[in-house]
């Protein structure tokens, strides 16, 4: 049963330039980073949207259906976009290294999350709340969307860490983008232990200054045994 929450009034100008869809995408998008799938309710988000039940099911047929495509439409080009910057580093003639390789990842993700039309921080955070609930839409979409992006990645690094097994760079692929996808979300943890202003997670460009050299030692550091 979806947990009862509060819906903060959104005035109906805000949307008036948006269509339906999207004005039901973006609501969605908000509600789902705050308060999770499952305790979300389709009535909340019609509330928000400033639409009734059957413009939901008549674009998206279901919340299943509704909160996939929250995630393909940020999801496709950004995955479109990485892969870009991977083949541009290919092509470039420039060093191919770990560092190299995380960056066309984080610069594109860096891009997104400082650009509200895309969905910026919060889509972010969504995707990070996502993986941390495992629900079962992720696991039904993410090899849909990513199934090239992970290809080319995997290629990537197997060309810069050939002394690595197969095993322990799918592992540390697994590792690397888990710790990616949670900084950029932007998640303090210290802050649940203590008071202090020397981190700042919110600040991305931050994040990726401190990130890259420590997923990138993480990768390239020799296996125990």
């Amino acid at each position: 049963m979806p947990t009862t929450h509060a819906v903060r009034p959104t005035p109906h100008s805000a949307y008036a330039s948006k269509d339906t869809a999207t004005r039901i995408l973006d609501t969605a998008e908000g509600l789902f980073v705050e308060f999770g799938f499952d305790a979300t309710s389709l009535r909340a988000i019609t509330q928000q949207a400033h639409v009734n039940l059957a413009a939901v099911n008549y674009h998206f047929g279901s919340k299943d259906a509704l909160f996939q495509a929250v995630l393909v439409r940020r999801l496709e080009p950004l995955n479109q976009q990485c892969i870009a910057e991977l083949e541009a580093l290919e092509a470039s003639g420039a060093p191919f290294t770990v560092e190299a390789i995380l960056m066309t990842f984080a610069r594109p993700s860096l891009t997104l999350s400082k650009d509200p039309d895309r969905g910026g921080a919060m889509f972010v955070r969504l995707l990070s709340r996502a993986f941390v609930e495992n629900h079962r839409l992720i696991r039904d979409t993410l090899p849909l969307q990513y199934s090239e992006f992970l290809v080319r990645y995997r290629n990537a690094f197997a060309r810069v860490l050939p002394q690595l097994s197969e095993e322990e760079r799918v592992w540390r692929l697994h590792l690397a983008f888990g710790l990616m996808f949670h900084a950029f979300a932007g998640n303090d943890m210290l802050k649940l232990f203590m008071k202090s202003d020397i981190v700042s997670a919110r600040d991305p460009d931050t994040v990726v200054k401190h990130m890259i050299p420590f997923v990138a030692a993480g990768m390239v550091t020799p296996p125990l045994g």
